[in-house]
């Protein structure tokens, strides 16, 4: 596997990390998470104009062609700075799902507006009971004349208060648990019978409780092919992995830098904690760590637009294991060298850990890809 990013992709890191350190500073985040809109205009309007809201998305609808390691390099960024931004949401999932599935119109309309920032977007598939099981699918949409009537409720969707549209995933035929008989429809929020309930999480992010009565889209609203949904959706929640797996590891790394730091300066009986030998040799844990988060991220992103199902999923379940396992392991240290003050909104250790437990949650914790890296494995010596 080669490691090594491009000339281009080393460009797109060096100005990329830029930008998080000068326009995305502790103080700017803290004031995006207070004014409770889940996104800065003036940031979102800048990631725009840098060409990174159409990185992924084809050459013929005003993207770059770009793929999940160029997405890789973004988020690692984000995750440095702990980027609030609906990126993952609008332009990784929803936007990823239009990309792969979505009819020639439909990409027309949608791939362009997100890459200019003119249209946020969210993927509500989640929903309560669910405990990770993307087949567990109540939400029901019923064929109504010529179009369909969606009725469901969907639970943590990302950034889905901000969203202008969201894809939402329904059963067409089926049963709850059934692979097949999942579809996939586009639905403006302003549509009569949705109601949105937008709340903060622990990280500082945005998630929305979405309830659908009875509300009404046309057959032109319909993503893919109906029943046939299930690998498009899997598909989406790898590249939603991969992308946090590559979040995770910046966030590591941020931690990495602000304890070591901390315990350069913070003084015990006169000493520098950091001369402490003990301390040194846990410093030393926590960077192993996060250099094997680093590798097994590079993993997931190199596998995550493969198409091939079995191999694809093995790799992201594995990179999401260890990746948790690394980030509960560094984000726990960090704040335990940091002593009382690693938990306290003034530090930016106490963010930083939040925001890697949520990452361990997101898409299945470490506990749940291991259990499915464990069924493949006996699976295959069956």
């Amino acid at each position: 596997m080669n490691f090594e990013l491009t000339e281009e992709q080393q460009m797109l890191n060096d100005s990329l990390r830029r930008f998080v350190t000068n326009e995305y500073g502790f103080e700017k985040r803290g004031e995006v998470i207070a004014s409770g809109q889940g996104s800065d205009p003036a940031t979102w309007a800048a990631l725009a104009e840098m060409g990174l809201l159409a990185f992924t998305f084809p050459e013929a609808y005003d993207g770059l062609g770009g793929n999940a390691i160029d997405t890789m390099v973004v988020m690692e960024n984000f995750g440095r700075s702990l980027v609030v931004e609906p990126y993952l949401a609008t332009v990784v999932l929803a936007g990823g799902l239009i990309r792969d599935h979505g009819s020639e119109a439909q990409k027309k309309d949608i791939l362009p507006a997100i890459g200019s920032g003119e249209r946020l977007l969210a993927f509500a598939h989640s929903e309560p009971g669910a405990r990770y099981n993307l087949s567990h699918v109540h939400t029901t949409a019923r064929r109504d004349g010529d179009g369909y009537r969606i009725s469901g409720h969907k639970t943590a969707v990302l950034h889905g208060g901000q969203a202008q549209q969201v894809i939402v995933s329904a059963r067409t035929s089926g049963e709850p648990g059934d692979e097949r008989g999942l579809s996939l429809f586009l639905v403006d929020t302003s549509t009569p019978g949705i109601q949105v309930d937008d709340f903060a999480t622990h990280d500082g992010h945005r998630m929305a409780d979405i309830q659908f009565s009875g509300v009404s889209v046309s057959a032109d609203h319909l993503i893919g092919t109906l029943d046939e949904a299930f690998p498009a959706i899997e598909k989406a929640t790898d590249l939603g992995i991969a992308a946090l797996c590559a979040e995770a590891v910046g966030a590591m790394e941020a931690m990495n830098a602000t304890t070591l730091e901390y315990i350069r300066t913070r003084k015990q009986f006169g000493v520098a904690i950091g001369k402490f030998q003990v301390l040194q040799h846990r410093m030393a844990d926590m960077f192993i760590q996060a250099e094997q988060a680093k590798s097994m991220a590079i993993l997931a992103a190199s596998e995550a637009d493969s198409d091939v199902r079995t191999q694809r999923r093995e790799a992201l379940s594995m990179a999401k294991t260890l990746v948790g396992q690394a980030a509960r392991f560094v984000g726990q240290e960090g704040v335990q060298l940091h002593g009382g003050m690693g938990v306290t909104d003034e530090m930016f250790a106490a963010h930083l850990f939040k925001r890697l437990t949520l990452i361990n949650l997101l898409f299945g914790d470490a506990d749940h890809h291991l259990a499915q890296v464990s069924d493949g494995l006996l699976a295959a010596s069956a």
